[in-house]
């Protein structure tokens, strides 16, 4: 078994035996945020767990124009070029399954489903979330335990064979199950959420479990490290649902039957530090984060486009802001069902809204030409240290203490690694976030 397979099955091994640590996923394929990610993970000699989610990324593409093949390659070229070891780097995929499809008969759907898994696999995914949970186009709504499991055992049963073809031996980890609602933040405004309770989590289990056993895959048990289930954390445009542990006390007690078995928590983005360690404690030991790391990328190129426009004559400027909403309004396609209210309300979102929607529009070339552009024109002369102390205030403290280079992308780097910090910390079982 791979060194990196490894990584995952005693942090899920050491977390049962009482270490309390666990490993966060950063799930995104923007340059920045995946640099800023391997070089946090390098310069503290710890391992990276990487996700590409099945929209994302796929056999044909995905929205990033990537297939696994591809991402592994991109991922994998910037780990070489920052003197990341690639022992340390762990690709996972991400809801797969026939998520892409569901506009498709099931036939069709799981066809391509199992295309996708063998692509994933073959490109050296290691981290295999097997996600059957949605209807497609002539299933039932909602779908039973049995027909989630029986989909989700077949897609096992194509990944074995794909990593035996590939590399001999059969070293896959798995994470199973879904959580409510949908990925990468809610469409509606939320109140509350219903907690996954002790009893589904178990019928999930024990349907997964008996479906596997049908497909002669009991061997690979040991290999499910994770269980997706709903603590009870979510966010939407402008708020976020906290975690509150006395709501999920009884869901944590469940999992403690189960020797190396951990629960993976979805759209952790945005809460606060304690309560990160606090999922961490409570057996939630691997926790997904995207949104939220490129929030802060956004959050850092809004403010080092507002230096720039004190700084420089208006016909010098990017314009980012300017032409970053111009294409938003002219490419609607990735925001327009999210965002609702009056053009007010609805400029806002494109701009701030906690699900971050602004992140499909990076790779637009209109944008990345006047990212470079923003860059360039503050790397040509000193940043005044009173506009970094107005407008990234965190970094501001690190310039002035000599701990941090004051150039553009530094200082966006930075910034994404403050929340990177806070899910270290949470991970490595400390009581601060500044590590």
């Amino acid at each position: 078994m791979e060194r990196k397979v490894k990584h995952l099955t005693e942090m899920a091994e050491q977390h049962k035996r009482g270490k309390t640590n666990g490993i966060y996923a950063v799930c995104s394929a923007h340059p920045l945020v995946l640099e800023a990610a391997i070089r946090y993970a390098h310069a503290g000699r710890t391992p990276l767990l990487i996700e590409a989610t099945s929209n994302q990324v796929d056999q044909f593409g995905g929205y990033t124009g990537m297939t696994p093949a591809d991402f592994r390659g991109f991922v994998c070229g910037l780990a070489d070029s920052l003197g990341f070891p690639q022992s340390q780097l762990i690709l996972g995929g991400d809801h797969l399954g026939p998520n892409r499809w569901q506009h498709l008969p099931a036939a069709e759907a799981m066809a391509n489903a199992d295309e996708l898994i063998k692509s994933y696999v073959a490109a050296g995914f290691k981290k295999i979330h097997l996600d059957c949970s949605m209807s497609c186009g002539d299933d039932p709504v909602p779908l039973t335990d049995e027909i989630v499991a029986e989909r989700a055992a077949r897609l096992a049963k194509v990944a074995e064979a794909a990593c035996r073809e590939h590399f001999g031996e059969s070293d896959l980890v798995y994470v199973i199950g879904t959580e409510v609602p949908v990925p990468g933040g809610a469409h509606e405004t939320l109140a509350e959420l219903e907690v996954t309770t002790p009893d589904a989590a178990r019928a999930t289990l024990e349907a997964h479990r008996h479906a596997f056993e049908k497909h002669g895959l009991n061997a690979i048990w040991p290999r499910i490290i994770g269980l997706v289930v709903q603590p009870g954390v979510e966010f939407d445009h402008t708020h976020v649902i906290d975690y509150q542990p006395q709501k999920a006390a009884a869901l944590s007690a469940m999992v403690a039957a189960y020797d190396t078995l951990v629960f993976e928590a979805h759209s952790t983005d945005y809460q606060t530090p304690q309560a990160l360690r606090q999922l961490v404690k409570d057996h939630f030991a691997i926790l997904k984060v995207g949104p939220a790391l490129t929030f802060a990328l956004r959050e850092a190129l809004f403010s080092l486009a507002a230096m720039e426009e004190e700084l420089l004559p208006a016909k010098a400027c990017s314009g980012l802001r300017h032409v970053l909403e111009s294409v938003m309004l002219d490419r609607p396609e990735y925001w327009q069902s999210h965002y609702h209210g009056d053009g007010h309300a609805r400029r806002l979102a494109r701009g701030y809204s906690y699900s971050d929607r602004v992140r499909y529009y990076w790779p637009d070339s209109q944008i990345d030409e006047v990212f470079a552009r923003l860059v360039q024109n503050l790397a040509d002369e000193p940043i005044p240290l009173p506009l970094i102390s107005q407008y990234l205030p965190l970094q501001y403290v690190k310039v002035r203490a000599g701990t941090l280079n004051a150039a553009p992308r530094e200082l966006i780097i930075d910034h994404i690694q403050d929340i990177l910090r806070q899910y270290h910390a949470a991970c490595a079982g400390m009581t601060s976030c500044n590590a």
